[in-house]
């Protein structure tokens, strides 16, 4: 699978961003639909961390503790997209911001470490001022 994310940029604390991902070329008998997605960030000299996603079963959600009533996931299947909307940003969400998805049929929770995701985007930077 090809991710390609977009959205990322720089913005003042307090402000919003829509990250989007776009994908493509999915393993033989697959759509976009059978793809957990998910979204993981990696800020300087910290380990990559799940974010959140959108599961690929019942469509549950996950998010981070941080970002819980700040980031929304939403998923396109037509389109092959997934969003990540970005609201009330602070300086310590500043991060590369990568799209990565796991056809695995497996809960959410079993998907949250980068080992366990099998696609990656190449990220997007995210970078918030104070």
């Amino acid at each position: 699978v090809l991710l390609v994310e977009s959205g990322g940029g720089s913005v003042q604390g307090g402000g919003s961003q829509r990250l989007s991902c776009v994908a493509s070329v999915f393993t033989a008998g697959y759509s976009f639909d059978d793809y957990t997605i998910c979204w993981f960030r990696q800020a300087p000299e910290k380990e990559r961390e799940a974010v959140s996603c959108i599961s690929n079963i019942d469509g549950s959600t996950f998010y981070e503790t941080s970002v819980k009533g700040r980031f929304t996931i939403s998923r396109n299947g037509v389109a092959s997209r997934a969003f990540l909307q970005m609201n009330n940003l602070k300086p310590e969400d500043t991060a590369i911001y990568y799209c990565a998805a796991s056809y695995k049929s497996a809960p959410i929770a079993s998907l949250l470490k980068a080992d366990d995701i099998e696609y990656w985007g190449k990220g997007t930077w995210v970078t918030v001022s104070s």
